[in-house]
């Protein structure tokens, strides 16, 4: 398949309709969705349509959604991706299952994507824009780099909008 991402633990595939329901599962957790979502829940319509923007993206630009799962259990651990973030650039994000946290898969799973963002799809540059009470996912954007640029308002407060060149 292309656009497969490896880590030394971890195997990123991007995301097609056949993952729907495994997605829809995913993203239901109130606490996957809190800061990714900010709450909210998406319907399998909204599902569909992150598929699909992402499987469109893959194929003109070679980027959107990967699914992380597990090298050796192949089990589901969380999602990692390129998006718009308004008219700035890709930002990359992630969203763990909760018994994944703490293992330091986000780090490894967005590395490998920024990483690909930085070296073969060439961008000057990758985004995040995080919550600050997200202070896990603070801690993860400063371990790849990135640096604050940024502080923007939020639904749940303030966001820091950070940034990592070449």
């Amino acid at each position: 398949m292309e656009h497969v991402l490896t880590t030394e633990r971890l195997v990123l595939s991007p995301v097609t309709a056949r993952d729907h329901g495994e997605l829809m599962a995913h993203w239901a957790g109130v606490d996957v969705r809190r800061f990714l979502f900010d709450g909210e829940v998406l319907s399998p319509a909204d599902v569909a349509e992150v598929i699909e923007e992402s499987e469109r993206d893959f194929a003109t630009a070679g980027y959107g959604l990967w699914l992380i799962r597990d090298r050796e259990s192949a089990g589901l651990l969380g999602t990692a991706g390129l998006r718009p973030l308004e008219r700035l650039g890709l930002e990359v994000f992630y969203s763990l299952a909760p018994g994944a946290w703490g293992n330091g898969y986000a780090t490894e799973a967005a590395g490998a994507v920024v990483e690909h963002a930085l070296g073969p799809l060439g961008l000057p540059e990758v985004l995040a824009e995080v919550d600050d009470a997200n202070t896990a996912s603070v801690a993860v954007v400063e371990r790849l780099g990135m640096t604050p640029f940024a502080v923007v308002a939020g639904l749940l407060g303030p966001m820091t909008r950070y940034r990592r060149t070449r």
